[in-house]
């Protein structure tokens, strides 16, 4: 396993390959049983992961306390993020619907009691990336969100803050004004068949020094190789992906058939072009059985992308990816015209 720090925070050092803790914490799809995600997470430890992303929303509490209950006594070797900003009190997450929201609260007092009870569920007295969830521009902007967590820096409560960016309310706009505020990092979706808008982000994400961290790389499994997208049943979050876009991203898969010639496999290919932007600080692939695990932590140690290869990537994107696949957008509405490669 490779690492990568952030630049604006070099004793931050994380795997290249973390572990999104949403898959083994939440009802709407991945893991369910505890002794089973708890294995995962341990599993995943022994191969070199050492970042851990997760939030208080997660299971209502659970996707922090099982954090604690897998890494009793061995906090100091992990890097954690976790992420505030909703209503969990009110204890309605598992009623919603599709991508349905609770009500968002960003108030100095909400962040504070926010960050009280993650460290208490964690079971630690300090949380290294400490990430707005999904913030709308007036949160970004609001000098009592930012000055907050300014002073939770300085408290040594955190260690760091963030902007996990929607997809659903859009988020190109949310990204471009997110840097001006000095985040160690934005967390962000970005795989070979949703490159867009997050690749109108990069050059200012590199001139402020601004790290990344991407979900999604496998795009719900489109990349992954599982074929899993044939069985989604209503209560697997990814069925409310639009049908249309998975059918045009079931299309374009063969366009990738060049990426296995190096004896890589779809799912590792599609890690290693997230990480073959400098930026990326590190990959959050969704792991649910530990031969996941073994292949998915196994593209760390490859050869990475080759510059034709990218190039190749990149004229799909412009020339016939992107129109067939950002009509049917299917998170938010910030996206523009595809972006060349620099």
């Amino acid at each position: 396993m490779k690492y990568r720090v952030f630049p604006k925070n070099k004793d931050i050092k994380v795997s290249e390959v973390g572990f999104g803790v949403w898959s083994v914490a939440t009802n709407w799809w991945g893991v369910k049983d505890e002794k089973m995600a708890i294995d995962l997470l341990q599993y995943s430890s022994n191969l070199g992961v050492n970042f851990y992303d997760t939030a208080d929303v997660y299971g209502l509490g659970y996707g922090e306390t099982i954090l604690s209950k897998a890494f009793s006594g061995s906090r100091d070797k992990r890097v954690y993020a976790t992420k505030f900003g909703y209503d969990i009190d009110s204890g309605v997450l598992e009623e919603r619907t599709g991508h349905t929201e609770l009500r968002q609260k960003f108030s100095s007092k909400d962040i504070r009691y926010s960050c009280e009870q993650s460290l208490k569920r964690l079971q630690t007295d300090y949380i290294d990336i400490y990430q707005l969830h999904n913030p709308r521009l007036d949160f970004i902007n609001s000098d009592e969100v930012i000055d907050t967590l300014e002073n939770l820096v300085k408290e040594g409560k955190i260690r760091s803050y963030a902007m996990a960016l929607g997809p659903d309310i859009g988020w190109l706009q949310e990204g471009l004004v997110s840097m001006n505020h000095n985040p160690i990092a934005l967390h962000i979706i970005y795989n070979l068949l949703e490159q867009e808008p997050m690749k109108l982000l990069f050059d200012k994400a590199r001139r402020t020094k601004t790290g990344l961290m991407v979900r999604v790389p496998h795009a719900s499994g489109l990349l992954d190789g599982s074929k899993s997208w044939l069985r989604f049943n209503k209560k697997d979050h990814r069925s409310h992906r639009k049908r249309m876009w998975m059918d045009a991203g079931i299309d374009v898969l063969r366009d990738f058939d060049f990426l296995l010639e190096e004896g890589r496999t779809m799912g590792q290919a599609a890690i290693l072009f997230a990480l073959a932007e400098e930026s990326v600080c590190s990959v959050f692939p969704n792991f649910t059985r530990r031969v996941e695990i073994d292949e998915f932590c196994a593209s760390s140690d490859m050869k990475g992308l080759e510059e034709e290869e990218l190039e190749k990537i990149e004229n799909l994107w412009v020339k016939k990816h992107a129109k067939m696949l950002t009509s049917l957008v299917t998170y938010g509405d910030s996206l523009s015209k595809p972006t060349p490669r620099k």
